[in-house]
C-alpha cells in the first residue's frame, strides 16, 4: 500500500494541487495572526519596559479616571515633590507635568497621528528619561521644544523652525532638538512634544503648582513603601516594574486581546474555507477512483488499508502544506501590517517577531484540518465493493440522502429561533452557526432551482444541465465560496446600517449650520477654549455651542463626560429621547446622563472631577445615547474649574438670518486656520465622519475575508479541473459530432460562472439575514437592515467575475483536449 500511496501522490499531483493550495492559504493566515499579534504584544511590552527602565518608583494619585492603560489621574500638588525628596534612599526624583499638545507642521496644519499627542516637561536626568536628543539639544528657555523624529518628519520641521503649539491654545514655539524613544522614532503611534517644566506648568497645568507624577531613582529595599509611608491621602507610590506590568496588562486584556480575537477570527473563517474546498476535492478523487480501488480490494486489500491509504494522503499534504503555510504567513504577516498601516490602522512596531510557538500552533492546526476534511471520503471509499471494478466508469452518487436533508431541516429549524428572536450576541451567533450549517446541508436541493435559469444557447444549456445533473457536487463546489460571500455580505449589511444610523443620529440631532471638530481620534479634543469667542464675535455668526469635556469617575465608575455652556447647546443640538428638565437648564449640581448609562432622573450621583475633587449632582435630565456628546452632560461652569487644559472636542455653530451657507464657512475657516486647519463640516459631511470610521473598517474585513474568498475560488477551480479530467471521454464525444473548441471553453466557463452566481446569490441572501439579526440586538433603530443596493450588486457581479476567472485554467484544458485521444479515455 505504501507503494500504491506514493504512486498515486505523483501521478495525481496537478490533481492534488489545488487542496495543496487551500491548506497553505488556510496555515498561512493563522500564522500570520500568531506572527502579527506575537509581534504587537513584544513592541509594546518593549516600550513601556523602556518608559520605566531607568525608574524605580512612580508617584501618581491613586484615583484612575477611566479604565484602561494611562487612564487620566487627578494631579498631585508641587509640595508632594520635597516630599519624595526627604526620603532616604531616593537620590533623584523627576516631577512630570503632561497633558495634551500638538504642533504644527510647516503648511501650517496640525501634526496627525495614530494615537494620543502627548506634552510633557522634559526630564533633565537622563537614566528617567527614556527619550533621547538625536539632534538638536534639550529645551532650557522659554519656548524651547523637542518633538519625536516621527512627528518632526510627518510636519516637515528641523531643528531652528518655529513653529505653533496647541495646547490647544496657540502657543509660538521653537523646536531645538529631535528626539527618539530609544532607537525608535516615536512611542507606538503618539507624538511627543517636550518642554521646559517652567512652560509645561503654564500651559499644561493653567498656571497651578501640580504635577502629573513624580518619576523617582534611587537605592535600597522596599523603596516604593518607605515612599508610600510619608505620602499624604489619595497619592500612592509604585514600582517602576509595576507600572509597566499594570499597563502592558491593560493593553493585552484590551486592545490587543480585541485585535487577537479579529484575527483569530477571520483565521477561523480561512481555514473553515480550505476545509470544505479539501472535503470537496476529496469526495470527487475517491468517486473518480472508484474503479482504481475496487481493483485494490479485488487482489486483496482490506478496508482499514483502503481508508488508511486516503488518510495518509491528506496527511502527506496536510503536513507539506503546512510547512509552506508557515513560511507563507511570515511573508502575508508584513503584507497585513503594511495594508493596515494603508488603511489607518498602522501598526507602531519595526519588523516582526516569529515565536515558536507559531509552528506548534499551526502544525497540529493545519495537519489536523486537512486529515478531518479527508475522513468521509476516506469512510467512503473503504466501502466501495472489489464487483465495483466491473464497472466501465466512476459511479458517484449524485442524489440527496435523507440523512443529510433531516440533518439540515432539523439545524435550521434549531437555529432559526434563535436568529430571529434572541437578544443576546451568544444565542444569535449561535444560532447563525446553525443556520448556517442548515444552509450548507440542503444547499444541493437549492441548486435544484438553476433549472429554470433562462439561458440560451447550446453551451449554457449544456453547463446547465451538467450543474444540475450532479447537485451534490455543485453545491461542494460552491460552498466555500458561499460562506466567503455570506460573510462579506454580512458585514456589509452591518456596515451600512451602521452607517445609516450615525448618519441618522447627527441628522436628527444636529440642529446647527457648521460643526468644527478636531478629527483627534483619541484624548478629548485640540480645539482651544478661545476659539469659540472667536467664532462667536464673527458677524456671519448667531450661536457657537463649544464641546468640551474629559474623564470623570461618577458613582465609582470611570466615564467620559461632555461640558457645554447649557443655552447655546440647546439651540444648535436636540437630543433625541430626552426626558426631564430641558437641557438649557443645566447648571453646577444639576446633569444629565445618557438613557444606558445606569442612572434615573432624580438620582444623586457623587462625581470626582480630574483635579481630585468631589460634589453631588442631581440627575435632572436623560436622554437616548448620541455621538454628538457623552453619557454625562454637564454645564461648562460646573466643569471648567475643574479642568487643567481647556479642551473642546468640536464647537458647533449657527449662523444668523440671512448668511448664505457658502460665506459663513468661508468665514469660520478663515477665523480658526489659526489653530491648525480644523475640519469644518456641515450637517451632510459631520454625518458622513462617523460613517467614514465605519467604511474604514468595513475595508480591513474585506481585506482579512480575501484570503478565504482567494481560497473558495481555488476550490471551484479544483473542481471543475477535476470534472474536465472525469468527463474526458464526453467532451471528445461532443467535440466529435460538432462542437468546436470555443463552444467546449463555453461550456464550462458557463459552469465556473453558473457556481460563482449560485453561491454568491445564496451567500448575499444568507448574508443579509444574518446582517440583519446583528444590527436588531445592537440597537441601532433600524427593525429591518439597510441593504447597500450598489456593494451587493457588486458582491453578485464580482462573483461573477470569480467564477470566469475560476474556470480560466479548465476551460483551456477542455478545449485543448485531443479528440481521439479523449474518446479513447476510460
Amino acid at each position: 500500500m505504501r507503494n500504491v500511496l506514493l504512486s498515486g501522490l505523483r501521478t495525481r499531483r496537478r490533481r492534488l494541487f489545488g487542496t495543496f493550495l487551500a491548506v497553505l492559504l488556510g496555515v498561512a493566515f493563522l500564522a500570520a495572526t500568531l506572527t502579527m499579534t506575537a509581534t504587537m504584544t513584544s513592541a509594546i511590552d518593549g516600550f513601556f519596559g523602556e518608559a520605566n527602565a531607568g525608574t524605580d518608583v512612580v508617584v501618581r494619585s491613586s484615583t484612575a479616571l477611566a479604565d484602561g492603560p494611562n487612564a487620566a489621574r487627578p494631579p498631585l500638588a508641587g509640595s508632594v515633590l520635597d516630599t519624595v525628596l526627604g526620603v532616604p534612599g531616593v537620590e533623584a526624583a523627576a516631577p512630570v507635568v503632561e497633558g495634551f499638545g500638538q504642533l504644527l507642521g510647516r503648511d501650517g496644519n496640525a501634526i496627525a497621528v495614530n494615537g494620543p499627542r502627548r506634552a510633557s516637561s522634559w526630564v533633565a536626568d537622563p537614566a528617567l528619561n527614556p527619550w533621547k536628543v538625536s539632534q538638536g539639544a534639550a529645551p532650557i528657555a522659554a519656548g524651547d521644544v523637542v518633538v519625536d523624529r516621527a512627528a518632526a518628519k510627518i510636519g516637515d520641521l528641523h531643528v531652528g523652525d518655529r513653529t505653533t503649539l496647541l495646547t490647544p491654545a496657540p502657543e509660538p514655539v521653537r523646536v531645538v532638538g529631535i528626539v527618539t524613544f530609544g532607537d525608535a522614532d516615536a512611542f507606538g503611534g503618539t507624538s511627543y512634544v517636550g518642554l521646559t517644566p517652567a512652560d509645561a506648568r503654564t500651559f499644561l497645568a493653567g498656571g497651578r503648582d501640580q504635577l502629573t507624577s513624580i518619576q523617582v531613582r534611587g537605592t535600597g529595599a522596599d523603596l516604593a513603601g518607605k515612599i508610600g509611608a510619608v505620602l499624604p491621602p489619595g497619592v500612592q507610590a509604585i514600582t517602576g516594574a509595576a507600572a509597566t506590568d499594570e499597563t502592558t496588562a491593560a493593553v493585552n486584556d484590551g486592545f490587543l486581546s480585541a485585535l487577537r480575537a479579529l484575527l483569530g477570527a477571520f483565521a477561523g473563517i480561512a481555514l473553515l474555507v480550505a476545509v470544505l474546498s479539501i472535503h470537496n476535492t476529496f469526495a470527487i478523487l475517491v468517486a473518480q477512483r472508484t474503479r482504481e480501488t475496487a481493483l485494490l480490494r479485488a487482489v486483496g486489500a482490506g478496508r482499514g488499508q483502503v481508508l488508511a491509504g486516503v488518510v495518509a494522503e491528506a496527511l502527506v499534504i496536510g503536513v507539506v502544506a503546512t510547512a509552506a503555510g508557515i513560511a507563507a504567513g511570515y511573508g502575508l504577516a508584513a503584507l497585513l501590517k503594511v495594508v493596515f498601516g494603508a488603511l489607518g490602522f498602522a501598526a507602531p512596531v519595526d519588523g516582526l517577531v516569529f515565536p515558536l510557538s507559531t509552528i506548534a500552533i499551526c502544525v497540529p492546526v493545519g495537519v489536523l484540518a486537512t486529515v478531518l476534511a479527508a475522513i468521509g471520503p476516506a469512510l467512503r471509499a473503504s466501502r466501495v465493493a472489489p464487483l465495483e471494478a466491473l464497472r466501465g466508469a466512476a459511479a458517484e452518487r449524485v442524489g440527496i440522502s435523507r440523512v443529510r436533508v433531516g440533518v439540515g431541516v432539523v439545524l435550521g429549524a434549531a437555529g432559526a429561533p434563535a436568529v430571529v428572536l434572541g437578544s443576546a450576541v451568544v444565542a444569535v451567533g449561535a444560532g447563525a452557526v446553525l443556520v448556517v450549517a442548515g444552509v450548507l446541508a440542503l444547499a444541493p436541493l437549492l441548486v435544484r432551482p438553476l433549472s429554470r435559469l433562462p439561458l440560451r444557447g447550446v453551451t449554457a444549456g449544456l453547463a446547465l444541465r451538467n450543474a444540475r445533473r450532479n447537485p451534490r457536487r455543485t453545491a461542494g463546489s460552491a460552498a466555500a465560496l458561499l460562506l466567503g460571500v455570506g460573510i462579506v455580505t454580512l458585514f456589509t449589511v452591518a456596515a451600512g446600517s451602521l452607517k445609516a444610523a450615525s448618519a441618522t443620529d447627527v441628522e436628527t440631532t444636529f440642529r446647527g449650520d457648521f460643526a468644527v471638530t478636531s478629527g483627534a481620534r483619541f484624548g478629548n479634543g485640540s480645539l482651544p477654549a478661545d476659539l469659540a469667542p472667536a467664532l462667536a464675535r464673527l458677524p456671519q455668526v448667531e450661536t457657537v455651542a463649544a464641546v468640551g469635556g474629559g474623564q470623570a469617575v461618577v458613582d465609582g465608575s470611570g466615564t467620559s463626560v461632555s461640558a457645554a455652556d447649557p443655552a447655546s447647546l440647546a439651540r444648535v443640538l436636540a437630543l433625541p429621547d430626552a426626558s426631564g428638565a430641558a437641557l438649557s437648564s443645566l447648571r453646577p449640581g444639576r446633569i444629565a446622563v445618557a438613557d444606558d448609562s445606569g442612572h434615573a432622573l432624580g438620582d444623586r450621583v457623587r462625581v470626582r472631577y480630574p483635579d481630585g475633587s468631589v460634589a453631588t449632582d442631581e440627575v435632572v435630565a436623560v436622554y437616548g445615547r448620541s455621538q454628538l456628546v457623552e453619557p454625562v452632560l454637564m454645564s461648562a461652569q460646573e466643569w471648567a474649574p475643574h479642568a487643567t487644559q481647556a479642551l473642546a472636542s468640536a464647537v458647533y455653530v449657527e449662523l444668523a438670518d440671512g448668511v448664505p451657507a457658502a460665506d459663513g464657512r468661508d468665514a469660520i475657516v478663515a477665523a480658526a486656520r489659526a489653530y491648525g486647519n480644523p475640519t469644518v463640516s456641515d450637517a451632510g459631511e459631520l454625518a458622513g465622519l462617523g460613517a467614514e470610521a465605519i467604511g474604514q473598517l468595513l475595508n480591513l474585513v474585506y481585506v482579512l475575508l480575501a484570503i478565504a474568498v482567494v481560497t473558495a475560488l481555488l476550490g471551484i477551480a479544483n473542481t471543475l479541473s477535476l470534472g474536465v479530467h472525469e468527463r474526458t471521454r464526453e467532451l471528445g464525444l461532443v467535440r466529435a459530432v460538432g462542437a468546436t473548441r470555443r463552444q467546449v471553453r463555453a461550456m464550462v466557463w458557463w459552469e465556473s460562472v453558473l457556481i460563482a452566481l449560485f453561491s454568491t446569490v445564496v451567500g448575499a441572501a444568507l448574508g443579509t439575514a444574518l446582517g440583519w439579526a446583528l444590527i436588531r440586538i445592537t440597537d441601532t433603530g433600524f427593525s429591518m437592515p439597510i441593504v447597500p443596493i450598489v456593494p451587493l450588486v457588486v458582491i453578485v457581479l464580482g462573483g461573477a467575475l470569480a467564477g470566469l476567472l475560476a474556470g480560466a485554467r479548465p476551460t483551456r484544458t477542455a478545449a485543448g483536449l485531443d479528440v481521439l485521444r479523449a474518446i479513447a479515455a476510460d
